[in-house]
């Protein structure tokens, strides 16, 4: 069986792709494709990814658990959402390392589908945005002490990636910047999907919603009504030429809450994390969704 895990640094993102791949229940299921509520296997995958740290996968744990997460349902691909699938954001940070439990979460997560073909989807996100959001959520009293280093300009993605990737080589890692996700939103809901780029998903445009004006919304349907034709990049080109006129900046602009941040020093963070992704697509086994 096919096991599409998505995760992310961005959490409504995660909620909203959820929601569109519910949408296509009933189609993906015509085709094999199992998309469970997130009721019927969040709790019960961590408690048992938990009982894995001390003990190895009892004979027929596999089987059970497919049981139960898929309720009589029969499938070739199953998909699983949970933006904090590595972690919770108070506990996303250890001495400089993002998600630091990743590797042997994913470990955990092998040993349990041996044989199956397991495929983790996540969104990546500019950590200037990033670490504030995740220590807001953490006890810790500063934000030196959530990260574990004094400078921010240490953290990397590729680190974490690099980690995974040793830790689980046999595994595809699909990742993408969840800035770029309005643009990506077709593709990324296809990948996770398992899909040809040119099937049919309802939902393609769902993010764009929460970012562009009524009106342009309208006048983006109607532009694509009547082009057919184009390709998936001629699209995405007319998408981010409607978010430059009609993009509500109430939505895509983030307060942040960080005192000691200059804005050079989140300048300098962009520019690092803007690097880090030509670091990232050299990662074996790392696929890299871009515009």
């Amino acid at each position: 069986m096919q096991i599409a895990i998505h995760t992310g640094a961005h959490f409504t993102e995660e909620e909203r792709l959820m929601k569109c791949l519910l949408r296509n229940k009933a189609g993906f299921s015509k085709s094999g494709i199992a998309v469970p509520g997130p009721g019927k296997y969040r709790k019960l995958l961590k408690q048992t990814l938990e009982a894995l740290k001390s003990s190895k996968p009892a004979d027929g744990a596999r089987d059970v658990l497919l049981d139960a997460i898929l309720d009589e349902e029969t499938a070739d691909r199953l998909i699983l959402s949970n933006a904090h699938f590595f972690n919770a954001p108070r506990a996303s940070m250890h001495n400089g390392t993002l998600y630091p439990a990743a590797p042997e979460r994913m470990q955990q997560l092998r040993s349990l589908f041996p044989q199956d073909e397991i495929e983790i989807f996540m969104a990546l996100r500019n950590p200037a945005t990033l670490l504030p959001a995740m220590f807001d959520h953490s006890p810790k009293p500063t934000m030196e002490s959530y990260l574990g280093v004094s400078d921010p300009c240490e953290i990397r993605w590729s680190d974490t990636l690099w980690a995974i990737r040793n830790a689980v080589p046999d595994i595809s890692i699909t990742v993408w910047c969840s800035e770029d996700s309005p643009l990506l939103w077709a593709q990324i809901l296809r990948e996770t999907a398992g899909l040809e780029p040119s099937q049919e998903i309802s939902g393609e445009f769902d993010l764009l919603q929460d970012i562009m004006s009524g009106e342009g919304m309208k006048r983006l349907e109607v532009y694509l009504q009547t082009h057919p034709d184009m390709t998936e990049m001629q699209k995405r080109r007319v998408i981010s030429a409607f978010l430059d006129k009609f993009a509500l900046d109430e939505e895509i602009e983030e307060e942040l809450n960080v005192a000691e941040w200059t804005d050079d020093l989140m300048d300098e963070m962009t520019e690092i994390y803007d690097e880090d992704m030509l670091e990232v697509q050299r990662i074996p086994g790392v696929n890299l969704i871009a515009p």
